[in-house]
């Protein structure tokens, strides 16, 4: 499973960057962006997304 962020419906509010235990997600123009490598895949940025923007696929 990878986190994947959908652009458009992410608002830019950085909640997941604050959440991410592993310092995995910045933001790329006003849209976070997950780190591959970094990503532990652990869904605390699903649950803490307030637009629904993140998944795990």
């Amino acid at each position: 499973m990878v986190a994947k962020v959908d652009p458009d419906r992410c608002t830019g509010c950085e909640t997941c960057v604050d959440v991410c235990p592993t310092v995995a997600i910045s933001m790329v123009d006003g849209k976070a962006k997950i780190d591959p490598e970094l990503c532990v895949d652990c869904g605390t940025c699903v649950d803490e997304c307030p637009s629904g923007a993140i998944s795990l696929e």
